[in-house]
């Protein structure tokens, strides 16, 4: 489906840009990849790393129309990564999340339209989702920027958004933070034992968005279905795995963290179609004629719940170690380590 065809991806130096484009080249032949960002020394790192002439790296920024429409020229398919993610950040400066997750969203999606782009698959969050902190907030208006543009599209250019939840092992993460207090041989920080979150590898999220592509009509939101497990159930996971006897601290919540997450309002599930591991989301595709909104309410259903981290399949501690140990990061600790994995942890960092 790439075949011949030019990429370009949006913040394409982080995790999931690193992976996708990685993924791509191996399995595809695509005539050119754009990798977009902001960051040349991470750009500089996987030029060298991939040594591939079919990259062509842009220094740009979201926020900037004119970069963005630079960059996008002549491209067939976007994939939109570029963001704030932290929450904590975007709780102290929630200006610079409104300028990159909302403004610079919308500049990449009417840039696409302009240029005729075919496809465009904007990455998301469940935090966009009854969002309680400022980084929820912004991605769950690039949402609705994505079903706007979506609905009022008269171009070919199909857009559409997935949503999931935080990535296994990806940067500032609770794992590599447990990983790192174990080979520091200090208390590992629990935030509040009870708390859920969906587990999600990054090889899922990159199948999640591939399934977006391929299958999306204007306007889809697209969910991969997910088990999940407590914070306190993957912090003795890790002790387990690396034969740790650490103790635990409860700390308490941070700036704008939620108990469980919510990857769809079980509003959104009565418009929502099951695709196997997936779930489709159709556009709200109503108009805006009021007048109908008080002869034509939708029926309540209410056996529906949200899905989320708390409803879904829970993973046992055992069922935790197994899937951290097909983490590739967490293969590499284990493969260095040898015998007494604990001690040896320490000696691999």
């Amino acid at each position: 489906m790439f075949n011949g065809k030019r990429i370009m991806v949006t913040g394409g130096t982080g995790s999931f840009g690193n992976a996708f484009i990685d993924i791509v080249m191996k399995k595809y032949s695509p005539e050119s990849i754009v990798v977009f960002s902001r960051d040349e020394k991470k750009q500089h790192d996987m030029r060298l790393s991939f040594n591939n002439p079919i990259l062509r790296f842009v220094i740009g920024d979201v926020r900037d129309n004119e970069s963005i429409d630079s960059a996008m020229r002549s491209v067939d398919f976007v994939f939109h990564a570029a963001a704030l993610k932290q929450v904590p950040s975007c709780e102290f400066f929630p200006m610079q999340a409104v300028m990159t997750n909302i403004i610079g969203s919308n500049n990449v999606i009417n840039t696409a339209i302009k240029n005729h782009v075919s496809k465009v698959v904007c990455l998301g969050t469940d935090k966009a989702v009854y969002p309680l902190n400022a980084m929820g907030m912004t991605k769950a208006l690039m949402e609705k920027i994505v079903q706007a543009a979506a609905r009022n599209n008269n171009n070919d250019t199909i857009i559409t958004s997935v949503r999931y939840g935080n990535v296994m092992y990806s940067r500032d993460s609770v794992i590599p933070l447990f990983v790192q207090q174990i080979k520091n041989d200090s208390p590992l920080t629990i935030t509040e034992p009870n708390m859920t979150r969906f587990m999600l590898s990054l090889e899922d999220a990159i199948d999640l968005v591939l399934f977006a592509f391929t299958k999306a009509k204007q306007g889809d939101i697209f969910i991969r279905k997910a088990p999940a497990c407590t914070v306190l159930d993957t912090a003795v996971a890790l002790k387990n795995i690396f034969k740790s006897n650490l103790s635990l601290k409860i700390i308490g919540i941070r700036h704008g963290e939620k108990i469980f997450e919510t990857l769809m309002t079980k509003e959104e599930l009565r418009r929502s179609e099951d695709e196997g591991d997936y779930y489709r989301i159709k556009m709200d595709n109503r108009d805006l004629n009021y007048d109908k909104y008080y002869t034509d309410g939708d029926p309540e259903e209410s056996h529906l719940k949200d899905y989320t981290s708390h409803n879904t399949k829970r993973l046992t501690v055992e069922e935790v170690e197994n899937l951290l140990l097909g983490l590739p990061e967490i293969q590499s600790i284990l493969k260095k380590g040898g015998g007494d994995l604990f001690n040896n942890l320490c000696e691999i960092f």
